[in-house]
């Protein structure tokens, strides 16, 4: 192994123990702060996530200003870092941020008097560093680093767990927010943990920093609202800065692309149109359960069992269409001709990581809620229907994934690459002496896919113009497209506000209220993730289909 190679694993090793110490420090602060028992308050918090937000916004500048600007600096970019819908996600989610930094600057400011400095800063230096870190991943996104190697890995790894930190801090304060609504609409508020927010860390808990104002309360609703989408932003920019640090300082061999882009047109040109007209109209029926469920539940509580009932109904016809489709594509692949594409792509590696990652959350909530069912004392309908909910949760999730990965996998007609294992440029040098070092040339050079040979492309043709081959794709388009658009409906549900979780009070009897609020607040938001991350896998299925 030659002396780079062993420098580049060292690099990558010490930026990996310095995301975990960082890491662990602010799981330290974090859940110590969650409680009243210990000594760390949620301004030790704040401070912690400040400092971090401003030296990781320092390294970015850095970034793009000298890194970036250095000779041959970047020689290579991913094609498949970075796509357009994980950018536009990106930027979405960050524009709702921003907006919950403003409900929160407001919220602190209406009883600043009592209130800690450190309160107001945060919420302004949060919305900084989005701002920079959402515009240094839209243009940086797809970079292949090779130049200042341990500079980067550090500060990318580092700023990955600035992001991990925050989506912690997030997730903590939402679950106490929520065992303190609990709590004060059971009359047990006296001897439930209030949060910080409403004492300011006054251990006397005066009246005068109480949110008792409407354009208060106003301002804390809007920002608890505003929570899911900040953990998604940062679980997104999570994402985007792991597929950065995996780049730096990588050689992109000469592998065949998938280059193919449909145009508008044939877009839908080439399904059965099934697929769309049943995804959409479930899709309209999911928004109407939808508001139902937000209306009936937010009123006097007297047709939350209604509105349950509606709402398992709806998920369980979903997911068990979704299911048998997704097994029908799987089922299909059985019969496609298509070399599967074995090529290393640490993008495509990280998006099936994801897929079986995120998709232990909502695992996890499932089999929670199998055991208080079958072990709860009430077997009614409503235990039923949640029953059966998890049950095709997991089924769902598991066929689906496989569709998918599969899918992934599968190479275009015609991609099939003329030789097989490339080697990356100076893969097998071999350095016998200093001098050696000298005959590198100043940049790799740029790669070029290897185009398929007449007789590859004569056999490409064949196996799409086959009538059994368009009959398979057309196939596969509608189940792509069917399945993504329920992918949406039911991300729309838990990110908008859904928590029947909390409504059915089936595992909330059983585990207590506390426990059960940590787990679904840290497993959900892996659940949302994933619903976000099928969506992009499904249109890259359809495209490559």
């Amino acid at each position: 192994m030659s002396e780079e190679l062993v420098w580049k694993k060292g690099g990558r090793l010490l930026s990996v123990l310095l995301a975990v110490n960082v890491l662990l420090l602010a799981c330290t602060l974090i859940s110590g702060g969650a409680f009243n028992k210990v000594a760390v308050y949620d301004t030790d918090v704040f401070a912690l996530l400040t400092a971090m937000m401003l030296l990781a916004t320092l390294w970015i500048l850095f970034y793009l200003l000298r890194t970036v600007r250095c000779p041959c600096a970047v020689p290579y970019r991913d094609a498949h870092a970075g796509p357009i819908w994980l950018r536009g996600g990106l930027v979405l989610f960050g524009i709702c941020t921003l907006i919950m930094d403003v409900f929160k600057t407001g919220y602190y400011s209406s009883f600043f008097e009592c209130q800690s400095a450190i309160k107001i800063l945060h919420p302004l230096i949060q919305a900084v560093f989005v701002i920079i870190q959402t515009y240094f991943l839209w243009v940086s996104a797809k970079d292949c680093v090779h130049v200042h190697l341990d500079l980067t890995w550090c500060g990318l790894m580092f700023t990955l767990t600035t992001n991990l930190a925050i989506w912690m801090a997030a997730v903590v304060d939402e679950s106490v927010h929520q065992s303190h609504s609990y709590s004060s609409s059971h009359s047990n508020a006296s001897h439930a943990r209030l949060t910080s927010d409403q004492h300011a860390d006054n251990p006397v808990g005066g009246d005068s920093c109480l949110c008792s104002t409407a354009v208060c309360q106003i301002f804390q609703q809007g920002y608890f609202y505003l929570y899911p989408f900040n953990i998604e932003y940062s679980l997104f920019a999570s994402t985007m800065l792991y597929v950065m640090w995996k780049n730096v300082g990588r050689f992109l061999a000469s592998t065949p692309g998938h280059s193919h882009t449909p145009t508008p047109v044939s877009l839908f040109r080439e399904t059965f149109f099934a697929g769309p007209v049943l995804g959409l109209l479930l899709f309209v029926v999911g928004l109407a359960v939808f508001i139902i469920y937000e209306v009936q539940v937010s009123g006097d509580g007297s047709r939350t069992r209604q509105a349950l009932v509606i709402y398992y109904s709806f998920n369980i016809v979903c997911l068990g269409l979704t299911t048998l489709v997704s097994l029908s594509g799987s089922i299909i692949y059985r019969f496609d001709r298509r070399a599967m594409d074995h090529h290393k792509n640490p993008t495509r590696t990280l998006d099936v990581a994801l897929l079986m990652g995120a998709a232990l959350g909502q695992y996890a909530i499932s089999y929670y809620s199998i055991v208080a069912v079958v072990g709860g004392t009430p077997q009614d309908l409503l235990a039923g229907l949640n029953l059966t909910h998890a049950l095709l949760t997991i089924a769902q999730h598991t066929f689906q994934n496989m569709f998918i990965i599969e899918s992934l996998h599968r190479g275009p007609p015609g991609a099939e690459p003329h030789s097989t294992h490339p080697k990356e440029p100076c893969q097998d040098l071999t350095f016998t002496n200093l001098d050696a070092l000298h005959t590198l040339p100043a940049c790799p050079p740029t790669p070029r896919l290897v185009s398929p040979s007449p007789s590859d492309q004569r056999e490409a043709v064949a196996i799409v113009s086959t009538p059994g081959s368009q009959w398979r794709r057309r196939c596969l388009k509608d189940i792509s497209l069917f399945l993504l658009l329920c992918n949406v409906i039911l991300w729309i549900m838990p990110a908008f506000g859904a928590r029947p979780h909390f409504s059915n009070t089936v595992e909330v009897d059983f585990y207590g209220y506390s426990l059960w609020a940590v787990i679904v607040n840290i497993c959900l938001p892996f659940g949302i993730f994933y619903r976000m991350h099928a969506v992009s896998s499904l249109l890259e299925v359809y495209v490559l289909s």
